[in-house]
């Protein structure tokens, strides 16, 4: 069932390659499963260190989705684990659901190097699906690095 979800973020990771953009990608799902927003990895074209791909997303959705800023009951799911900004921000938008596929174990902050979004002084916990596709995704990255580094 979580398959789909980071499928569809796949595809969006693919286009940050064209503007030699990590190859991120997150996409937001509102309650019913009707996609809100996706975008990809923005710092390089944007000029901007808070374009991740999470970020991105989540704005997005909170303009389409009908509850101000909170995208309560929606779903973000996105190709790596989130580091600390992007999860401290899926938990202050009110997300209910976090799925990702590989888990960054330098930066990520769902439960790799931290656990943001399970700290239980906080008053909003989402539910976390990781390691989607974790292979998939994580080849992406390799790609991506072993192309960048020659």
């Amino acid at each position: 069932m979580t398959q789909p979800l980071i499928r569809r973020a796949l595809d969006v990771a693919r286009e940050a390659t064209r503007t030699e953009d990590i190859p991120i990608g997150a996409v937001v799902y509102a309650p019913d499963g009707t996609e809100l927003a996706a975008a990809c990895n923005a710092r390089e074209a944007l000029g901007d260190p808070t374009a991740h791909a999470e970020l991105l997303a989540l704005r997005a959705a909170a303009r389409h989705h009908g509850d101000g800023w909170r995208l309560t009951g929606c779903t973000l799911a996105v190709t790596v684990e989130p580091c600390t900004m992007c999860a401290g921000a899926l938990v202050l938008a009110r997300v209910a659901r976090v799925v990702f596929g590989a888990w960054e174990p330098r930066t990520g902050a769902v439960g790799s190097l931290w656990d943001v979004v399970r700290d239980r002084r906080l008053t909003h916990r989402p539910e976390v699906i990781g390691g989607v596709l974790a292979d998939e995704c994580g080849a992406l990255l390799e790609d991506f690095f072993a192309q960048h580094r020659q």
